[in-house]
């Protein structure tokens, strides 16, 4: 089993940065990554990092938003810069490790004022 501890989340205006963070309790072999739901909306991928560090993005925070990983503190990170007011939504770290399987942090909150 796994835990997930996240952190980074608050109000922020449009045009600025957050910085999420998400600690395992453990070393995880796979993918780590980001999700996010907005208000009224369904789940949908954010970006994620393979143990390798290749990353991917959805087309809609290409160029704003980083994913990186430390595997040395199990912890996953996502900068997200010149954030917009569609970015508000609660935020969740997945973690897909090849023993653990499936894993969810509990959700951040990020709102972008305009």
């Amino acid at each position: 089993q796994v835990q997930l501890v996240e952190s980074g989340g608050g109000l922020v205006q449009a045009g600025g940065s957050l910085r999420l963070s998400c600690a395992a309790s453990g070393s995880i072999f796979g993918i780590m990554g980001w999700y996010r739901q907005p208000p009224g909306e369904q789940r949908e991928l954010v970006a994620f990092i393979r143990n390798g560090g290749t990353a991917n993005y959805a087309d809609s925070v290409k160029g704003r938003f980083i994913i990186s990983r430390d595997n040395a503190k199990n912890t996953v990170y996502l900068q997200m810069n010149s954030l917009k007011p569609e970015d508000t939504a609660v935020y969740y770290c997945n973690v897909r490790d090849v023993r653990w399987g499936d894993h969810w942090g509990q959700g951040t909150q990020v709102t972008v004022s305009s």
